[in-house]
């Protein structure tokens, strides 16, 4: 495979995530561009990353990269993404993807005049248990879904002291966990059943943490195929990490309980087994602190940034999983926007 030389724009998830996985999948990374000199020199060294920038198109115009991978506070995406754009750059972009649906639109119409690759980062698609339940619905498991419950209580922000990302609870930078984590499921429903057609939400702040930003929300929502849907998500919940993903169809429902995907109908209750297709690099050791979960992202982030080099280097892609472009992105921010809205009239129901 051709060496596609690479700029990653941000330290953080950066250098954790995007920097090794885009290495594995035959991109060569060429650059590192943030704000803080400091910080960036030093992250640059521990990444192995020998050049670093702190202006984009001078680190395009020095590396003549080929692509742009944004690991930034979402409030920046749109800027970025519309410099590397006019610079001739492939683009892959963070989640969430843009400050609202205005900017999204924009990073499309701009990525679809120019004729380059553009994919968000919605790396979870390649799960092999969400992938994996995507498929036993679209292959008629279940018959036709009619009902979908994602409830999810995670304790990331339930202990106040517990340092974040300072974005995610800056409304000025595009923060609340709704875009921090909701959006992957968001995108996850739009992959498995399709976009939604009205919906009702609120935004909530169950921790005692001192934020303008929501930790935690609740959703009501119908699909334009015409299933009815829940969703509830808390990252201020104490206790251990809970998950319920279930989807009741005609003749069957599919769930997901401890990284397995489960089918129970007339038939009984079975467990489905991970085929080849769907199954991820082995990932590195689990660590602590700030990189605890890299050994759950950095396997599927590797599968989104193998899509991406095949679709620069005009390699036909085996992806088992849709691959996700700019469209998703502006697709999401259109009902991210509309749960907020929903949210600001308390909890009207709003059409995206």
């Amino acid at each position: 495979m051709r060496a596609v030389p690479v700029l990653v724009v941000g330290t953080g998830f950066g250098c954790r995530i995007h920097v090794p996985a885009l290495r594995a999948a035959g991109f060569e990374v060429v650059g590192l561009v943030a704000t803080n000199p400091g910080k960036l020199e030093k992250r640059a060294g521990q990444a192995g990353v020998a050049r670093w920038f702190t202006d984009l198109d001078e680190a395009i115009s020095a590396t003549r990269a080929e692509t742009v991978t944004i690991a930034t506070p979402p409030a920046t995406h749109a800027a970025l993404t519309l410099r590397a754009i006019a610079r001739g750059c492939h683009v892959l972009c963070e989640k969430p993807f843009a400050f609202d649906a205005g900017q999204a639109q924009a990073m499309l119409d701009a990525a679809e005049r120019a004729g380059v690759v553009h994919m968000v980062a919605h790396e979870f698609r390649w799960l092999p248990d969400r992938a994996l339940f995507g498929r036993a619905i679209a292959d008629g498991l279940i018959g036709e879904p009619r009902l979908l419950a994602m409830d999810q209580f995670i304790p990331f922000c339930a202990d106040p002291a517990t340092p974040l990302p300072r974005w995610w609870f800056d409304p000025a930078a595009g923060g609340g966990w709704l875009g921090a984590g909701g959006s992957h499921l968001i995108d996850q429903i739009r992959a498995w059943l399709g976009d939604f057609a009205s919906l009702s939400g609120r935004l909530l702040l169950v921790s005692e943490r001192e934020a303008d930003c929501e930790d935690s929300y609740s959703l009501r929502f119908m699909l334009e195929s015409g299933v009815e849907g829940s969703m509830q998500q808390s990252a201020g919940a104490w206790g251990p990490m809970t998950t319920l993903w279930r989807c009741v169809g005609t003749r069957g429902t599919v769930w997901s309980e401890g990284g397995e995907v489960r089918i129970a109908d007339r038939n009984g209750t079975r467990t489905l087994p991970v085929p080849d297709d769907l199954r991820l690099p082995l990932p590195p050791p689990a660590q602590d602190g700030a990189a605890r979960l890299s050994h759950f992202e950095i396997g599927p982030f590797t599968r989104l940034a193998e899509a991406l080099h095949a679709a620069i280097t005009g390699r036909t892609a085996c992806a088992p999983v849709a691959v996700p472009t700019f469209a998703d992105g502006l697709a999401a921010m259109r009902i991210l926007d509309a749960i907020r809205a929903s949210s600001a009239a308390g909890g009207a129901l709003v059409r995206p």
